[in-house]
């Protein structure tokens, strides 16, 4: 079942596995629709659990399409502050699930220095590569973002109570998560909702209360779900779920 709410699309599919199938068949179409219209694609991805499947899925069907992903530019929505070969590393993971399997050139892929010294210099050297690769102005438009979201509503380092939440200037920020007691770098929202194309992944039960809180009306329980103010200014919004993570949220699974 598909439905509209605002600018969002949301989709559901019965299982992680098909939700899985159709991110990667929307994150294919952006990319591919990116290049023909503008010779090449600005695209973050997504840390955590959620993507690794979905970028196994892209690296293992890389040679049964037609996806340009020469002309591919990568950038990171978020990092741990853990070296880039580091378990924890977003960029790793997305590195060996799909960067070394997809012939995206290494020197088009941009990892965030989340590890470096002084973390508020890496953070705003970070944004000016961005705005060096990525036209746009004021703000530069990425033509696909993907996101996630945690069971608390968190979406790229963007937690609740955070700091960052705040954030209407600097693109790039890092900062203090007390939740975590770690540092993350993360994109803000005016990055993000500069965004052509934004994509949520969200599976799993322990997603579905934060899932109902932002898909539903009381806008008191939204405006406590970081995940829920992100919203493109001039793009299209999509939200790919799983029936766990719908559950609370009362949308059906697409008819298979």
């Amino acid at each position: 079942m598909t439905t509209k709410r605002a600018t969002a699309e949301v989709i559901v599919m019965q299982s992680a596995d098909q939700a899985t199938d159709k991110a990667a068949e929307l994150f294919k179409q952006a990319i591919s629709q990116a290049v023909a219209d503008r010779r090449v694609c600005n695209l973050a991805l997504a840390g955590g659990t959620t993507p690794h499947d979905l970028y196994q899925k892209l690296a293992a069907d890389v040679y049964d399409c037609d996806v340009p992903w020469a002309s591919v530019n990568v950038f990171f929505g978020d990092e741990r502050d853990v070296p880039h070969d580091h378990v924890d590393s977003n960029y790793h993971m997305a590195q060996r699930a799909m960067l070394d399997n997809t012939p995206i050139p290494p020197e088009q892929v941009n990892p965030m220095p989340a590890d470096a010294e002084d973390l508020q210099t890496a953070a705003a050297e970070y944004e000016q590569v961005i705005r060096q690769i990525v036209p746009g102005d004021p703000i530069p438009q990425f033509d696909l973002i993907l996101l996630g979201m945690g069971g608390d509503g968190h979406t790229a380092s963007l937690f609740p109570r955070s700091d960052a939440l705040s954030e209407s200037h600097k693109l790039v920020v890092t900062h203090h998560v007390p939740v975590l007691g770690r540092n993350r770098m993360t994109f803000t929202y005016p990055l993000i909702n500069a965004a052509r194309h934004v994509i949520f992944l969200i599976t799993g039960d322990d997603k579905a209360e934060a899932v109902a809180a932002v898909l539903g009306d009381d806008k008191n329980a939204r405006k406590e779900i970081p995940a829920a103010h992100v919203n493109p200014i001039d793009g299209t919004l999509t939200v790919v779920l799983d029936a766990a993570a719908a559950r609370k949220a009362g949308l059906k699974p697409a008819a298979s």
